[in-house]
């Protein structure tokens, strides 16, 4: 028996509630519920757990509305909830930790006994849950919430002023709960998450303790008040929040948002959209419903929120080849014909659609219509090789998508740098693909663009936008990380050939967020990696500055901090969106874009490729020379040169290639062995399809 829950059911009588005789405790246990198939999680027990909920309970019959209230945890599919044969509703597809209350029909609850059953509906798709601590309330919702009022006021600590934010809400054991509250002019409501425009919210909780947070997004820090409260109590809660990140120099964009109003699924509604940016902030969103290009900023004017940020129309080009982020377009012009079945056609529609200079490619290595762009059938991650010779004319591409999270948090990371090795030069984007209030956070994943950040309402669009073309960007998904190369050189930029370089980082993150290492990458390959151990707070984690000996040849610098991931109820990380694992690792990361070191002198970015190119054309005939000069250039090249020799038919594996590899430095025998165990994957891949 779950004491803990029986024992604040007893509270709750006790604290006039509800009577003992008059509540019905259905069970007090959460039970672990998975219909078929293996399990999704391994934090889920291996032995196999039962189908359905199925509880027998003793209760007097209800002459009037009555109340259902349950807690559910990890949502992902559809699950019936019914009593005595008649649906009362569904679970909420949502994997946070979540109380649920239902409305019961008058006479649905018999005299005696009762039968009650959760189940899983629709097609049955492997969904390991847990759903339990059930209560049969006689009282409709609307009084077993209306036993004590909270009002909340959040003010920014510098200017005391009240600031937009999310207010969570949960119960002793970390549940969301549900409250009174609901969506309108100046706050969104989801279950134990109040996005207020105005900084204030109130409503009403049944009797209890609960923790009250407040925040505003990653450069903010949380403020938490915890209270308890009895019938008839009304509670003030002021909090207060900080700033801790330094951002200055750059807005916070998110270039993947959804409505339910546009797009048809999730469940946020436009006005909703418009508070959660605010209290989140976003200072430079980018609209982009499918296929469709919606303008936020008539809405915003109208909410009173536009001053928090200047919006973009964009499209997300849904295609069965692809999904693509667009912007800027016009409200109500043409839009990408996204019926087309190549990717020649669909760059063409899009780079045809007026006043378009940003395209992304989101998700590569998710799976849309059968179709995964980045999956080893398609692609050679490693050098960014396409391999039906399709070639991508995005100038972005989504690295960290928060609502569509990897296995691998690094995963997009090495396909980007396959990418920009192979001369494809992309944009890294972090950005939420949010469709939801809550269950996944917008902006919760963001790019952050070089620009005029003094006014949030007034971001000059056209530089933002070329800024973020160019690459001026970092990436943020709990973390902040900034680059300085020879003191003056960031993201985007090139710097001059010079006989040393000094590489000076700075980790960043609110006192929620740890970091425990920064990684440095020069073609994709980790040249530099240090521990962090931060000390307690918000503000700068760590900082420093290494110097790197002079190379030979061009690269492009990415560093990337990792820490532990987030899974406080006012910040929860997804798990991965189409997993490859039971098992994963959830990782806060921080960002750089690419800054390009001129070694050679010709003022010009190099990429891997072009080296490569050079000596194959020069030495492919003599397998044996090529290794030799192959021998003086990093990994990325080496890769870049065994995929040009497949391309002109010796393959990683034909007998001449591997007798010279005998002699092959061994830099050189470990990029063909890598580039040969990734084609192999490729050819599996093929042949299974």
């Amino acid at each position: 028996m779950n004491w803990k829950f029986l024992t604040l059911f007893l509270w709750l009588a006790g604290a006039g509630l509800v009577s003992a005789d008059e509540a019905t405790l259905i069970t007090s246990k959460l039970v672990h519920l998975r219909h078929s198939g293996e399990r999704e999680w391994a934090t889920f027990p291996e032995a196999t757990p039962r189908s359905e909920l199925s509880v027998q309970f003793e209760a007097k019959a209800n002459e009037g509305e009555a109340t259902l209230q349950l807690r559910q945890q990890d949502i992902k599919q559809g699950w019936n909830v019914e009593l005595n044969g008649k649906v009362l509703g569904k679970l909420v597809r949502d994997e946070n930790d979540q109380q649920l209350l239902l409305p019961v029909p008058a006479g649905l609850v018999k005299a005696g006994k009762n039968q009650l059953r959760v189940f899983q509906s629709g097609k049955l798709i492997p969904d390991d849950i847990r759903v339990g601590e059930i209560v049969l309330f006689p009282e409709p919702r609307q009084k077993v919430l209306s036993e004590a009022t909270v009002s909340v006021s959040v003010v920014e600590g510098t200017s005391e002023k009240p600031v937009p934010c999310r207010i969570t809400i949960v119960d002793q054991a970390g549940t969301l709960v549900v409250t009174s509250a609901e969506s309108n002019s100046t706050q969104a409501v989801r279950t134990g998450v109040i996005y207020t425009s105005s900084g204030k919210s109130e409503f009403q909780l049944p009797a209890g303790t609960y923790t009250i947070y407040a925040g505003r997004g990653f450069e903010y820090g949380v403020a938490e008040k915890k209270i308890s409260i009895k019938a008839g109590d009304k509670k003030q809660v002021p909090l207060k929040i900080n700033r801790e990140v330094d951002t200055s120099g750059y807005v916070s964009c998110d270039t993947h948002i959804h409505t339910f109003t546009h797009s048809g699924h999730g469940d946020c509604s436009m006005e909703e959209r418009m508070m959660t940016l605010a209290g989140e902030q976003i200072e430079f969103p980018i609209a982009t419903d499918h296929n469709k290009q919606i303008n936020y900023d008539p809405l915003a004017r109208k909410l009173h929120v536009r001053k928090y940020f200047t919006p973009v129309i964009g499209n997300e080009v849904t295609t069965k080849l692809g999904h693509f982020n667009v912007f800027p377009v016009q409200e109500g012009g043409p839009i990408p014909d996204y019926k087309l079945m190549s990717w020649e056609g669909i760059f063409k529609s899009i780079f045809g659609t007026p006043n378009v200079k940003a395209v992304i490619l989101n998700h590569a290595r998710d799976i849309h219509s059968n179709y995964r762009p980045f999956g080893p059938k398609n692609h050679i991650g490693l050098t960014g090789e396409n391999l039906k010779g399709w070639k991508l004319r995005a100038n972005a591409m989504e690295i960290i998508n928060s609502g569509a999270t990897q296995t691998d948090v690094l995963q997009l990371y090495r396909d980007w740098f396959g990418e920009l090795n192979r001369e494809v030069m992309l944009t890294p984007v972090g950005c939420s693909d949010s469709h939801d209030v809550s269950r996944y956070i917008v902006g919760q994943g963001r790019t952050y663009i070089q620009a005029d950040d003094q006014d949030p309402g007034k971001i000059d669009v056209p530089q933002t936008i070329q800024n973020f073309v160019d690459g001026k960007v970092l990436l943020s998904y709990g973390l902040f990380t900034r680059i300085k190369v020879n003191g003056q050189y960031g993201p985007g930029e090139l710097v001059p050939a010079t006989k040393q370089l000094d590489v000076t980082l700075t980790v960043s993150g609110p006192a929620w967020v740890k970091a425990e290492r920064i990684d440095l990458y020069a073609n994709g390959e980790l040249i530099r990696s240090e521990e962090i151990n931060s000390k307690p707070g918000g503000g700068v984690k760590w900082q420093g500055t290494w110097k790197l000996e002079p190379r030979s040849q061009d690269c492009h610098l990415v560093a990337i901090a990792t820490g532990p991931g987030v899974s406080a109820p006012y910040w929860p990380m997804a798990q991965p969106y189409q997993p490859e694992s039971s098992e994963y690792k959830s990782q806060v990361v921080g960002s750089t874009g690419a800054v390009w070191i001129d070694a050679d002198g010709d003022g010009q970015r190099t990429p891997a490729v072009k080296y490569a190119e050079r000596l194959v054309e020069e030495q492919g005939d003599e397998l044996p020379e090529l290794l030799k000069s192959l021998a003086k250039y990093d990994r990325a090249v080496i890769l870049q040169a065994a995929g040009l020799l497949r391309q002109r038919g010796v393959t990683p594996f034909d007998p001449q290639l591997t007798k010279a590899l005998k002699q092959a430095a061994e830099p050189v025998q470990l990029g063909f062995a890598l580039y040969g165990a990734a084609w192999r994957k490729s050819q599996i891949a093929q042949a299974a399809d």
